[in-house]
């Protein structure tokens, strides 16, 4: 649901409508991955297999002209992906990256960076309706370290506000040192928090795009739940859904978050059985993660064919989804 602390110029209204569909929907695919992606090319090409720019520019060029006409938008980054953005389908908006990836892991937090050369201004200027930051995020941090996050978004927000462009903020819960599992049972609570937290107009953020908060391979009875341990009853499930839609004062979008595209449609299915408020999604390796192989063993080709086929059928089942389960980020 939307708060009414944040007023919205028309410009910021008109970007809205820009990256949603005409029934106000986000269905975002995301492929600003940047060292993972380069990383995973690498790997499926063997244990000597390498990965350039050109690589990374010719998968988001395929995954943008092929997959981009069934979204509402495309997420890239402005360090791959620039030369590729005239290629983007008219009617299809645009969000560009922010954040540097990954963090540095000599200092406590992963604490956030932006890239350098990057600007709010810059990244208006290059073509984006909105910008999305990555946010690593634990409630429980110290408070020291929180605090400078907090900041950092406030910053980032007020940026965004001067120049009247759509701020996407994924915070992305973690717990440094935590068994999956045990994460996975604490992860209701830390993506409540967080939605909480940030869904407070002094960060000036447009739209909270985040976590599912309960895992599907965790909840009883789903098709997921496939010899990993029973953290929550269907109800329990449902009720973790509610809590963080009921909480998020700003439209909500789900990322798939690495799952594949059946773990994740089975999710939006389970939000939907909540009646969560949420305004769609961002959904990349669901949709292309398979592709990767493809490409890096067989080029662009099989890649384009791969994606024309079993990336579009993805793309256009998680539409399908949303028209049954999602409703209008104006609601």
């Amino acid at each position: 649901m939307v708060g009414s602390g944040l007023s919205r110029s028309k410009v910021k209204q008109e970007r809205l409508r820009t990256c949603t569909t005409p029934q106000g929907l986000f269905t975002v695919v995301a492929v600003d991955h940047r060292a993972p992606l380069r990383n995973a090319i690498a790997t499926a090409r063997g244990p000597d297999g390498r990965a350039t720019a050109e690589d990374m520019a010719a998968f988001k060029s395929a995954v943008t002209r092929i997959l981009g006409p069934h979204a509402s938008a495309v997420l890239l980054d402005p360090e791959y992906s620039l030369p590729i953005l005239p290629q983007r389908p008219p009617q299809t908006g645009l969000i560009l990256a922010y954040e540097r990836t990954g963090y540095d892991t000599a200092v406590p937090g992963r604490l956030p960076e932006l890239l350098p050369a990057w600007s709010v201004r810059r990244l208006a200027e290059a073509g984006a309706a909105g910008l999305k930051l990555l946010l690593y995020y634990n409630p429980r941090d110290e408070p020291a370290v929180n605090e400078v996050k907090h900041a950092f978004v406030e910053r980032v927000g007020a940026e965004c506000q001067a120049l009247e462009v759509l701020f996407f903020l994924e915070p992305v819960t973690y717990h440094e040192g935590l068994e999956p599992v045990e994460f996975a049972r604490r992860k209701p609570a830390y993506v409540l928090a967080a939605v909480q937290e940030f869904s407070r107009d002094r960060y000036g953020v447009d739209v909270l795009k985040v976590q599912l908060p309960v895992d599907p391979p965790y909840v009883a009875g789903t098709r997921a739940n496939t010899g990993q341990p029973t953290l929550f009853s269907r109800a329990e499930a449902l009720d973790h859904l509610r809590a963080v839609s009921n909480a998020a004062q700003r439209p909500l979008i789900f990322l798939s978050g690495g799952a594949t595209d059946e773990v994740f449609l089975e999710g939006l299915a389970l939000a939907g059985e909540a009646d969560a408020r949420f305004a769609g999604v961002a959904c990349g390796r669901a949709t292309w993660q398979d592709a990767v192989a493809v490409y890096a063993q067989q080029g662009v080709a099989s890649l384009e064919a791969w994606l024309a086929d079993e990336g579009v059928r993805r793309v256009l089942a998680i539409n399908d989804a949303l028209a049954t389960h999602a409703m209008p980020w104006w609601k």
